[in-house]
């Protein structure tokens, strides 16, 4: 989608090559008019405009002055020059500003569509570039590190991922095919002497324990590391091949020992160390870390450079949470961005587990409701909602000591007030697009003979220029543009019919600064002048 900027002080310029060429044609999406240098600025502040014709010679800031700041904030918009002076001086200052082309006026429509073609498809060759396979590989390398960490962290928090997406995850991030590898999990914390380290200074410090642990394990292990939401160096520790059967754990333990004293003597700090038990990749990786974070919590707490196995730890929970409640994307997460699909299935999922694990706990029926009604809440009174006004009688078991003795209950409720409040917020965002639209038109219509440009009418509304026009546009499928061309046209129509006035004073009624732009305009959409349409009646 390529959005093109006209700017010439003489209006009458800017209306015939806006009106007079097929711009969709030529695969511009859409074309912006601007009457001097500072109003161009000022659009190119508001848009993404890809190709700028300008003049040269306009009063106040110049076209060449307009291209020279052009070159030096958006480097990816492409500028044409038009002028009626053939002097070279201009042409050499406009190179210098790496100006596409150099027209000299009058310049017929034919050969501004050239040349607008010309540039659009240098503009097409360069992102074809920027996207080309090899850029993006060499993208891809410089943050392969951070990718695979944030990926880690999905799989840890219980993200699920298909058997082949995960595959193809982990080929893209050229990790080789861990499907089934046994694996430990290496959790390190930093303690007090860390902290002193501004943020940048800690990111090294965590750098170089990573190196430490590659140097370290690496002969033995694949590693694989991220830092977890409660500030932990987690390490996944892949076995190799080569290395399976021999000793194991112990091994794996007297060198995590050898890690803490090496921080210690090198880094000048110390960390404390938990090592899982033995697990299966990834199908134990998010229960052996939630393990290994209560172990944490229980069994190491605020002590200082401790070191511990997972096994040491005798407590052995026999109640678990539901794990689908807390997995990401979580539900208040999916209401926040209205993914009304995915949270269907996230509460579909919860309730089988429910019925499968506990389906006559009433603790772990009173937990998912507690979880629900909260996301709802939570919902409503960020859209300045009451959760009773948005789901009326149902809210009534809210109050109530034990509001559901069964799944199939609570089932039954969750999806009723998942149904009203999506019906709210989709007739919320219906009507208030409706008002948007409803006072643009009414804009229009009182200013028609004043500005009624894409800038104006954003201002007016108070909203960002380019989402009024793409919500117009949505709402009404016309362009805005489009809009006001045809309530000029039909007032037009209604003056030539019902009034004495002279043609020009019509055009001026119509905010045409020159009759002939107005002249122009109405013979293409009526296909006869105005003179003409107007005698038919006489």
């Amino acid at each position: 989608m390529v959005q093109l900027l006209l700017v010439d002080d003489e209006v009458h310029v800017v209306e015939r090559f806006s009106t007079t060429i097929d711009w969709k044609a030529e695969g511009i999406d859409q074309v912006y008019k601007a009457y001097s240098a500072v109003e161009a600025l000022a659009l190119l502040e508001q848009f993404s405009i890809d190709i700028v014709i300008t003049d040269i010679q306009m009063p106040g800031m110049s076209g060449l002055q307009l291209i020279a700041e052009i070159d030096s904030r958006w480097q990816k918009t492409k500028c044409i020059l038009l002028s009626g002076y053939s002097d070279f001086n201009y042409a050499k200052e406009a190179i210098q500003y790496q100006t596409e082309d150099y027209l000299l006026k009058p310049v017929t429509e034919k050969d501004l569509v050239e040349t607008v073609r010309r540039v659009k498809e240098k503009l097409t060759r360069e992102w074809e570039e920027v996207l080309s396979k090899q850029r993006l590989t060499y993208t891809l390398k410089e943050n392969l590190s951070l990718l695979r960490a944030n990926l880690l962290t999905d799989l840890l928090q219980g993200r699920k991922f298909a058997e082949a997406s995960l595959r193809e995850k982990m080929q893209m991030l050229e990790l080789s095919d861990e499907h089934g590898r046994p694996f430990v999990i290496m959790m390190v914390r930093l303690e007090e002497y860390f902290l002193q380290y501004d943020p940048h200074s800690l990111s090294l410090m965590e750098y170089a324990i990573g190196n430490m642990v590659e140097e370290l394990f690496g002969e033995r292990f694949d590693t694989w590391h991220t830092k977890d939401t409660h500030e932990y160096l987690v390490f996944l520790l892949l076995e190799k091949q080569e290395a399976e059967g021999k000793e194991g754990i112990p091994w794996v333990e007297r060198t995590a020992s050898s890690l803490q004293q090496a921080v210690k003597t090198y880094l000048k700090g110390k960390i404390s160390i938990l090592v899982s038990s033995s697990g299966r990749f990834p199908d134990d990786l998010t229960a052996l870390y939630d393990r290994s974070v209560a172990a944490f919590r229980r069994r190491i707490g605020s002590e200082q450079e401790l070191f511990m196995r997972l096994d040491d730890d005798p407590v052995q929970t026999q109640i678990q949470s539901l794990p689908s409640l807390y997995e990401p994307p979580t539900l208040i997460h999916l209401l926040e961005a209205a993914r009304w699909d995915q949270i269907g299935d996230k509460l579909t999922g919860m309730f089988q587990q429910l019925e499968t694990a506990y389906p006559e706990s009433q603790e772990h029926l009173l937990e998912a409701y507690f979880s629900i009604a909260s996301a709802y809440a939570y919902i409503a009174h960020k859209n300045g909602k009451q959760l009773s006004e948005l789901i009326g009688s149902d809210y009534d078991k809210l109050t109530e000591g034990h509001p559901f003795r069964s799944v199939h209950q609570l089932r039954e409720w969750s999806m009723r007030a998942l149904l009203r409040i999506k019906e709210d917020m989709d007739q919320e965002t219906k009507d208030s697009r409706t008002v948007l639209i409803n006072e643009i038109r009414r804009f229009i219509e009182h200013k028609i003979a004043d500005d009624v440009s894409l800038q104006t009418i954003a201002e007016h509304v108070h909203l960002h220029p380019v989402y009024v026009s793409k919500i117009y546009k949505v709402e009404t499928g016309d362009n805005l543009s489009d809009y006001i061309h045809t309530m000029r046209m039909e007032r037009a129509e209604h003056l030539l019919k019902h009034s004495q006035d002279k043609v020009y004073e019509i055009a001026a009624q119509l905010g045409y600064q020159r009759p002939h732009s107005f002249n122009h305009a109405f013979k293409k959409h009526f296909g006869m002048t105005p003179q003409e349409y107007r005698d038919q009646f006489a």
